[in-house]
């Protein structure tokens, strides 16, 4: 670990070095990516100069003390040697946490794309309570939440729905929701009072910057329609909703929720953007290892992250194995979805640190 530490040491000199030099070419990325390495290096490197400093106060204690005659100077030394040891080991933990590696995606604008799965109507009533929950919990965060593009459903759910979510710490927090979602409740559109389960997915993905994902328009194919919303009617009068197919992928991306073609075009463009990223990932992923591809698989009601039960109050994360009977907070987006979010945080470190078999 040491040897890893010293060459570190050598990085951060050399990149602070270049700097000045990186920021004044203007070129976007070497800047980004530079600034990036500098906050990841930084706190590590501190961490480590401050272990030195103490592991040479523990060496010169030791040296006095094997020459050191006085006994109240030798107990003395004895306490200091034990206290910059366990300095020693509070920095080491500290040294080995901040040495997993952190997340590309850290501090970026997030994603969040939720859709009707099993369960018909029902289901798109279900996506809509998860846009709602996340919302307000966006909102609690202090966190900035826009609507990218959303296609209602008939009973005022959503087929679909994608916002953005923009906070230091949001994709920190939200990246673990991504998944299928499964609700077990009388349904609005039950008339004999059963219980049933349905199920949305949702997707989280880091917003791709322009620097991030090159998009050649002659890949593009763009149409123009007149936006509609539940059961088909025409809301708007012009050809203002856009759809997107990025040829070489087949993604699509529709937009219509802006009555500017320009804004609904520019949303679309950023949530095929991050799409894009997503699957240049996903590809990355495949070829290290396909085992440990994510996010929502097919969305059926028996794959699932979690349980949302209205009848027992009850949540439960099945990755974690956490359940809270607290449905209504964390259905608006209260501190107890927070308890959620922490026990997998913790989780996924555990496994990064190698505590647990990943």
């Amino acid at each position: 670990m040491f040897e890893q530490l010293d060459e570190l040491v050598s990085e951060l000199d050399e990149l602070e070095a270049r700097l000045p030099d990186v920021y004044a070419s203007g070129d976007q990325r070497a800047s980004r990516d530079a600034g990036r390495r500098h906050a990841e290096l930084k706190p590590i490197v501190d961490a480590y100069l401050r272990y030195r400093a103490a592991e040479a106060d523990v060496r010169d204690a030791r040296d006095l003390l094997d020459v050191e005659a006085d006994a109240e100077m030798r107990d003395y030394l004895r306490a200091e040697i034990a206290e910059k040891e366990a300095t020693l080991a509070g920095l080491e933990a500290e040294i080995r946490e901040l040495l997993v590696p952190r997340d590309p995606d850290d501090g970026k604008n997030v994603i969040v794309e939720i859709r009707g799965a099993e369960g018909g109507e029902e289901a798109n009533l279900w996506a809509g309570d998860l846009f709602r929950m996340y919302d307000a919990y966006a909102r609690r965060h202090g966190w900035k939440v826009e609507t990218l593009s959303s296609q209602p459903s008939d009973m005022g759910g959503f087929r679909e729905v994608a916002l953005v979510v923009k906070g230091d710490d949001a994709w920190a927090r939200l990246k673990y929701e991504a998944g299928p979602h499964r609700v077990q409740r009388v349904p609005a559109t039950e008339s004999q009072g059963r219980i049933h389960t349905s199920a949305a997915t949702v997707a989280v993905l880091p917003e791709a910057e322009e620097v991030d994902v090159e998009v050649d328009p002659n890949d593009l194919e763009i149409d123009v329609y007149r936006s509609s919303g539940p059961g088909g009617q025409s809301v708007n009068t012009t050809d203002s909703a856009v759809r997107i197919t990025h040829k070489p992928t087949g993604l699509v991306v529709t937009c219509q929720d802006e009555k500017s073609q320009l804004q609904n075009k520019d949303k679309a463009l950023r949530i095929l953007r991050s799409r894009l990223l997503q699957v240049e990932r996903e590809r990355q992923e495949a070829e290290l290892a396909s085992a440990r591809r994510s996010q929502v698989k097919s969305g059926g009601r028996s794959e699932k992250i979690r349980t949302y039960n209205y009848k027992e109050n009850r949540v439960t994360d099945h990755r974690v194995g956490v359940t809270l009977h607290a449905l209504e907070q964390i259905l608006t987006g209260g501190e107890q979805l927070d308890e959620i979010v922490d026990a997998l945080a913790a989780d996924e470190r555990r496994r990064q640190l190698g505590d647990e078999p990943a």
